[in-house]
């Protein structure tokens, strides 16, 4: 219990949904007057992040990089800004996501009054600015907030223009304007995609809304010092540090057919494909909220990710928020066709065999076969086995901070001796070497 409660550094040390300050922030003095503070509690003209993914808040002539540190001048970054047109602020701004043109995909936009500037890699392309117009024909101008959506979470590739309640859903493909109001909502006076999430600012709170329905889950407002910055006696209070990998102990690690990876510690899980936005940690119930209490085993089959949980089987429908299939949770035996408790499970891309491990056996069921039945059951050379995964690059069979790698699963049933443990890495899992 010592060992998984230090991993849990998924929520505490990686996410800066739970944000932990190493030390307060201090705002500097330039020309004798003080920098804004964030940590005062301000509300942002606009958020957005980067073609690398590091996320810029705006207030004013000011801009924040990231999630920690003080505010700096925004011509520092964008210098055109100030420069060329004497903005000082921006309404909205938004990353595009449009993989079909890669002249736009990844482009940042700023929008302010009638006006709207397209960068990239912090420099303002050729013909800009622009009329809105021009770019997106159907968008109002003095918007307040905008915010891309790719094609799953909304239903084609779209961004979303706040003004007011009104919400003006652009389809980048036919360059229409379909206007939805969302009355329940705060006005969003800036709006930010983060990790498939869509959260919707207004003062120094936000709340986290569906992007197709607008629909609001949970408890909100929250405070975005709480969640979306590094704040003195905010957050968890800075007591916490990233864990070093000799401390990494996890529950289940899964690749869905979308090439999502996801592995589980305690109560929490983490996205290791997600890098350019960062490596933060959420609760499990976040997105399945069935599945509470922790996993023993989690794996994917077709659009499908299978928990398993004590004697328990969760399935669920993969998609923007994943759908608990009806009937579910079902007993191992019933789904399965086994019986006791399961360390690991993984299931190979393309394939259709789950391999499930319990203590020092691995039993293989076929997911196409009814009723589910054991086709295989041979010995392993390791026990206490955490979690495994399958790629093209092999198996990885995880025990505490250590992995053992494999050819194939083949060659993990067929083995008699364990090969040389190798340590978690922090480019494996995020920790400190």
């Amino acid at each position: 219990m010592e060992l998984l409660t230090k991993t849990l550094f998924l929520c505490l040390a990686l996410a800066p949904t739970h944000g932990a300050p190493a030390h307060p922030q201090e705002a500097t003095v330039e020309d004798g007057a003080a920098l804004p503070d964030r940590c005062d509690g301000i509300e942002f003209d606009a958020i957005t992040p980067d073609e690398k993914g590091k996320t810029f808040f705006f207030k004013g002539a000011h801009l924040w990089g990231g999630f920690r540190g003080p505010a700096q001048l925004s011509n520092e970054s964008f210098k055109e800004l100030d420069d060329i047109h004497h903005i000082g602020h921006v309404d909205a701004a938004f990353r595009m996501h449009n993989t079909e043109n890669p002249d736009d995909h990844d482009h940042i936009y700023f929008f302010l009054d009638d006006k709207v500037f397209k960068y990239y890699n912090h420099t303002l392309e050729d013909g800009y600015p622009k009329e809105i117009q021009e770019d997106f024909p159907g968008v109002p101008d003095h918007l307040d907030a905008a915010v891309e959506c790719p094609k799953g979470e909304c239903v084609t590739n779209s961004v979303l223009f706040f003004k007011g309640h009104d919400v003006h859903v652009y389809d980048i493909s036919t360059k229409t304007v379909k206007t939805k109001t969302w009355s329940h909502l705060p006005i969003c006076t800036s709006a930010l995609r983060w990790l498939e999430h869509y959260y919707c600012f207004n003062g120094h709170n936000f709340t986290r809304f569906n992007p197709v329905t607008g629909e609001v889950s949970g408890n909100y407002p929250k405070d975005a010092r709480n969640y979306f910055m590094n704040c003195p006696n905010f957050g968890h209070g800075g007591d916490y540090k990233t864990p070093k990998c000799s401390e990494v102990k996890i529950d289940a690690i899964t690749t869905d057919d979308d090439g999502k990876t996801y592995f589980f510690a305690g109560r929490i899980f983490m996205r290791l494909d997600t890098h350019r936005d960062g490596l933060h940690g959420f609760p499990i119930t976040r997105t399945w909220k069935e599945v509470t209490g922790g996993v023993d085993a989690v794996f994917s089959h077709s659009d499908r990710t299978y928990f398993i949980k004590d004697d328990q089987v969760y399935i669920y429908k993969a998609a923007a928020h994943p759908i608990l299939i009806e009937g579910y949770p079902k007993t191992l035996k019933e789904e399965l066709g086994i019986e006791g408790h399961v360390d690991a499970a993984f299931l190979c891309p393309d394939g259709h065999t789950v391999h499930l491990i319990q203590g020092q056996r691995i039993r293989d069921v076929d997911l196409t076969a009814t009723p589910r039945v054991v086709t295989r059951d041979v010995s392993l050379p390791l026990s206490d086995i955490d979690a495994a995964l399958c790629s093209p690059e092999g198996v990885k069979v995880f025990k505490g901070s250590q992995y053992y790698q494999y050819e194939s699963a083949l060659t993990l049933a067929a083995s008699r001796i364990a090969p040389v443990p190798l340590n978690i890495t922090s480019a494996l899992m995020g920790c400190q070497d």
